[in-house]
C-alpha cells in the first residue's frame, strides 16, 4: 500500500483505496513521527503532554475511521482526545492549539464526492501538515510496508477514548473576531446552506444567536450529500440563489463538507467567487475594522486583491497553492488575511487554517456595517481599482503528452495568443504576466491528465481571446 499526502491529506475512494488498515498504517506514521518529536530538543512540542485531537465529518464511516486512528495512538503511548460529534476543521485546528495538542487527525474529504475519505494531520498550531512533515511520515509508513508492519486491532468501532466538545471554545475565539453587535442591529435574513456537513449548530446557530432570521437549506445528516459533491460553488448554491433572487433573504451564506470552504450569494441571487470574497474581507477588515499587517494569496488568486491592497496601502505576498502555505506566513508575520481561489480564508489572530464559518460571518458582518450589497460594494471598488474578470477551465490531455507540454511552459512563452508575456513565475506551475494586470497561470493535475487553466483579464473580450489562446496552446 502506498499513502501520499497531496495539498490536504491522503484521501481516497472508501473500501477501495481508504480502508482501516490503511488508517491504521497512516496513523503509525504520524506516531513515530510525533514520539521522534518530542525527544527532539529542537522541536516546538518537546516534552509537551502527548494529546493528539481527533475528529471526524459527516462522511460514511467517519467515527469509526477516527476511533480506529485513537487505537493505533493509544498504542503507541499517546492520548487521543476525540470530539464528541463530526465537527468542522476550523473547530478542530483551534481546538488543538486549546488544548495544547501535539498535533490532530481529521477524517475528512472536504468538499470530494461521498465515495472519498480522507485523513489530514495537523502540527501543534493548528495548520495543515507541510510538506517537510508529510515527506517525513510518507517514509516512516514506507519503512513499515518494507517491514510488512500490521496492527490487530479491536472490533470496528468498539475502541473507548477521552471525548470532549469543542463548540465552547470555538464560540469564545469567533466571538473575538465577529462584530455580532453590528449583525443583530442589522437585523439581516440570511438562507443558510450547509449541505449536510459539519457546519450544522456552527454557522446557523452563531448567526440565530445574533438575532439574524434563517432559512435553512440541508441541515439533516446525509453521507451521501443529497448525491452532489458538498461544495458551495454556484452550482451547489442554486438554492440559496434563488430562495435569496424571490427576496425572502439579503444574503446567501454556504459551507462545504467540512466547513472550511465558503460560498456567498449576493442581494441579486449571484454567487461572488471566492477571489472577490478575498477582496471585499481585505477592504473590510482593513477600513471598517482599521486592522494592519500584510495581505497573503495563492499563485493563481486573482490581482483584484493585489489592487484593492494598493489602494488601502497594504503589501502583498504569494505562495504556492496550498493553505499550508499561507498558514505558514501568517504564522511568522502580521496577515490581516490570507486566502486562495478555491474558497479558503483565515484571518490575524485566527487559526493557520482555512475557515468558512468565519468567512460567512465576516460577509454578513460587511453587509450589516455599511448596509450595502456585497455586489454594490464591489462596484464601487471595480470605479477605483478597475475591473477583474476570471476564470478557471480544465483542459485536458494526451497523458503521454504531459512532459512535452511541461517543458514547454517551462522554458517561458513570449506570448499567448495575441498577448505578449511581460514576467514568467515559477513559484508553483508556470504563470505568465501580461500587459494591463492581465495574467494565465498553468497546473498539471496530479491525479488526472489535464492542466488547471487560470485566467484574470480586465475585459470579458480579453477573458475570451485568452480562453481560446490557452486551449490552443495546450492542444
Amino acid at each position: 500500500m502506498t499513502i501520499k499526502f497531496g495539498t490536504s491529506g491522503w484521501r481516497g475512494i472508501i473500501a477501495r483505496d481508504f480502508t482501516f488498515d490503511g488508517v491504521h498504517l497512516a496513523t503509525q506514521g504520524i506516531a513515530q513521527y510525533l514520539k521522534a518529536e518530542l525527544l527532539d530538543p529542537n522541536s516546538v512540542i518537546r516534552g509537551h503532554k502527548p494529546v493528539v485531537v481527533i475528529g471526524y465529518d459527516t462522511r460514511f464511516l467517519g467515527k469509526e475511521f477516527s476511533l480506529a486512528a485513537a487505537e493505533v495512538l493509544a498504542s503507541n503511548g499517546l492520548e487521543p482526545l476525540l470530539c464528541n460529534r463530526n465537527t468542522p476543521t476550523p473547530v478542530i485546528a483551534h481546538n488543538i492549539r486549546v488544548q495544547k495538542a501535539i498535533g490532530g487527525i481529521n477524517m475528512t474529504a472536504s468538499h470530494n464526492p461521498a465515495e472519498y475519505q480522507g485523513l489530514k494531520f495537523s502540527t501543534s498550531n493548528g495548520a495543515p501538515a507541510t510538506p517537510d512533515v508529510t515527506k517525513q511520515i510518507e517514509a516512516r509508513i514506507a519503512q513499515l510496508v518494507a517491514e510488512d508492519w500490521s496492527f490487530k486491532s479491536a472490533v470496528v468501532g468498539t475502541f473507548v477514548c477521552k471525548t470532549f466538545d469543542p463548540m465552547p471554545a470555538y464560540f469564545k475565539q469567533i466571538h473575538k473576531l465577529v462584530d455580532f453587535a453590528a449583525i443583530k442591529r442589522a437585523k439581516m435574513k440570511i438562507a443558510v446552506e450547509l449541505m449536510y456537513g459539519t457546519g450544522h449548530g456552527y454557522l446557523d446557530v452563531l448567526l440565530a444567536k445574533a438575532g439574524a432570521k434563517i432559512t435553512l437549506f440541508h441541515d439533516e445528516l446525509n453521507p451521501l450529500f443529497g448525491g452532489h459533491h458538498p461544495e458551495p460553488n454556484a452550482h451547489g448554491m442554486e438554492a440559496v440563489s434563488k430562495f435569496v433572487r424571490s427576496g425572502k433573504a439579503q444574503i446567501g451564506l454556504g459551507l462545504d463538507g467540512d466547513a472550511d470552504r465558503f460560498g456567498i450569494v449576493d442581494k441579486d441571487g449571484t454567487w461572488l467567487t471566492p477571489n472577490q470574497i478575498l477582496a471585499l474581507a481585505l477592504y473590510h477588515l482593513k477600513k471598517n475594522r482599521g486592522w494592519t499587517g500584510a495581505v497573503v494569496r495563492t499563485v493563481p488568486t486573482s490581482h483584484q486583491v493585489d489592487a484593492v491592497a494598493a489602494m488601502l496601502g497594504v503589501k502583498v505576498h504569494e505562495t504556492p497553492v496550498g493553505f499550508k502555505y499561507i498558514g505558514a506566513l501568517m504564522e511568522s508575520e502580521p496577515i490581516i488575511v490570507g486566502g486562495e481561489e478555491s474558497g479558503g480564508l483565515s484571518v490575524k489572530g485566527h487559526v493557520p487554517e482555512k475557515d468558512g464559518i468565519l468567512a460567512c460571518l465576516l460577509m454578513a458582518e460587511l453587509v450589516a456595517t455599511e448596509k450595502k450589497s456585497l455586489g454594490q460594494i464591489l462596484r464601487e471598488l471595480s470605479k477605483k481599482c478597475g475591473e477583474f474578470h476570471s476564470d478557471r477551465i480544465n483542459i485536458p490531455i494526451q497523458p503521454d503528452s504531459k512532459d512535452a507540454i511541461m517543458a514547454k511552459l517551462g522554458s517561458g512563452l513570449t506570448s499567448i495568443g495575441t498577448f505578449k508575456v511581460e514576467k514568467f513565475i515559477t513559484t508553483d506551475g508556470f504563470k505568465f504576466l501580461l500587459p494591463n494586470n492581465e495574467w494565465v497561470a498553468f497546473r498539471a493535475s496530479g491525479t488526472e491528465p489535464l492542466f488547471r487553466c487560470y485566467i484574470e483579464a480586465k475585459s470579458v473580450a480579453n477573458l475570451k481571446k485568452l480562453q481560446k489562446a490557452c486551449k490552443a496552446l495546450l492542444s
